[in-house]
């Protein structure tokens, strides 16, 4: 049952591996939104706001469409190891990925609800043995060779407001987690643990959080959010202990949002978002995979062992939100981030390319008796980060990557 859960969850990256918003009016808005009350789904956003719902539930699906691939550059060589030059395109192109919110007010100034999710995950397959190069360092590499990660979220709210235009939400996380590598065999020898590098089928991971949230409407047009998710303690992927670092530790990382929504006219709101994720607490997202692989030294599975190399995220989230009939609602959003993967930590990276920065959204709600059709679409235009590694001398390549999303919700007022 936890796999058929998971399945449909998987090969999400858009910020990192961070959604680019929750719920498909956020969504429109390319993730802005965290001092409006929109849709069940806020407490993944920023559960203050879910005392401002009323009684609501909200479900939908998502048909997430990246296109990742990466190219190796013939300019290696000089006896180091290179991935045979060319383009790699990953499989796998179409994923559905479904979410489910309910709020219920418990009287005029409080509320309590549920949110079922997925906050990322990321999913490569190329068809070929890509680290074959490396095979005289230990078994043969396999084919194919890519990750599965995959996440689901639950979270329970109870919202509050301290006076009318104030309110406070609490909603702790249980979170479930499932990995899969194949095609690693070549890096086993240098690992602390070498039966549990690679190829050893999905395992799972289960802990959680908690996240805060605080609402204000400052003026009449003018409301700010704030809202933080603590790391989500992990249980460790014991199947694939000798990989990551601290012996399988994976946790997820902790994350601050900040918001200001203006309404400009009784019709017309503008929000703007700041996101900061903190992907460099985490030992396995952060440690360098520039680390040379030498003959007797253990690189992977120790607590400073070899990781992805990211880097701390920041999102800058813009939305607009025109209410142009009575019952039809406009939205249109953009997001802007640094590059979490610095150029020189390209290899290990190949399994995992979200190098995506940009995302330009639309959305909208139509309006009836006692329920609404959300619809938001989401583009992320391609992106490129280019390098090399000292694993393989002078070669060079790069890592590709563009998205494209469509997600239908409804949502029903009782």
């Amino acid at each position: 049952m936890l796999s058929l859960l998971l399945w449909p969850l998987s090969a999400r990256a858009t910020n990192g591996y961070w959604a680019h918003g929750y719920g498909s009016k956020s969504k429109g808005m390319a993730g802005a939104g965290a001092s409006m009350p929109l849709d069940a789904m806020d407490a993944a956003q920023n559960p203050a706001k879910m005392v401002f719902l009323g009684n609501r539930m909200d479900f939908g699906v998502a048909a997430f469409m990246p296109e990742r691939s990466f190219t190796a550059n013939d300019d290696g060589g000089n006896g180091y190891p290179v991935i045979s030059p060319g383009t790699y395109d990953s499989k796998n192109d179409i994923f559905f990925i479904p979410y489910f919110g309910l709020n219920r007010m418990l009287d005029a100034t409080s509320s309590v609800g549920i949110s079922i999710g997925a906050n990322g995950g990321m999913n490569t397959e190329y068809d070929a043995a890509v680290f074959s190069a490396f095979n005289n360092t230990g078994g043969t590499a396999s084919s194919p060779t890519g990750i599965d990660f995959k996440q689901l979220f639950l979270g329970l709210t109870y919202a509050r407001k301290i006076a009318d235009n104030h309110s406070f939400g609490i909603t702790p996380i249980a979170a479930v987690q499932s990995f899969k590598v194949t095609g690693l065999q070549p890096f086993q020898p240098f690992s602390s643990d070498p039966e549990h590098v690679t190829n050893n089928g999905y395992d799972y991971s289960y802990g959680g959080g908690l996240k805060i949230g605080w609402l204000s409407r400052i003026t009449d047009t003018l409301s700010f959010g704030l809202s933080y998710q603590t790391q989500l303690w992990m249980s460790k992927f014991d199947a694939y202990r000798g990989l990551f670092a601290e012996q399988g530790n994976f946790d997820i990382p902790a994350n601050f949002t900040a918001g200001l929504a203006w309404e400009m006219t009784p019709s017309l709101t503008l929000a703007m978002d700041v996101q900061r994720i903190f992907f460099e607490d985490v030992n396995s997202i952060a440690n360098s995979g520039t680390m040379v692989l030498q003959p007797g030294q253990i690189s992977l599975g120790t607590d400073d062992g070899i990781g992805f190399g990211w880097q701390d995220m920041t999102v800058g989230k813009f939305g607009l939100q025109w209410q142009c009939l009575d019952d039809l609602t406009l939205r249109a959003g953009y997001s802007i981030s640094n590059q979490t993967i610095p150029d020189e930590q390209a290899l290990f990276n190949i399994l995992a390319p979200a190098v995506v920065t940009e995302h330009y959204t639309l959305g909208l709600t139509k309006t009836f008796a006692d329920m609404e059709l959300n619809l938001s679409l989401l583009y992320a235009p391609a992106n490129k980060v280019s390098g090399s590694n000292p694993n393989t001398g002078p070669q060079t390549g790069s890592l590709e990557m563009s998205q494209y999303e469509v997600e239908v919700g409804v949502g029903f007022f009782f």
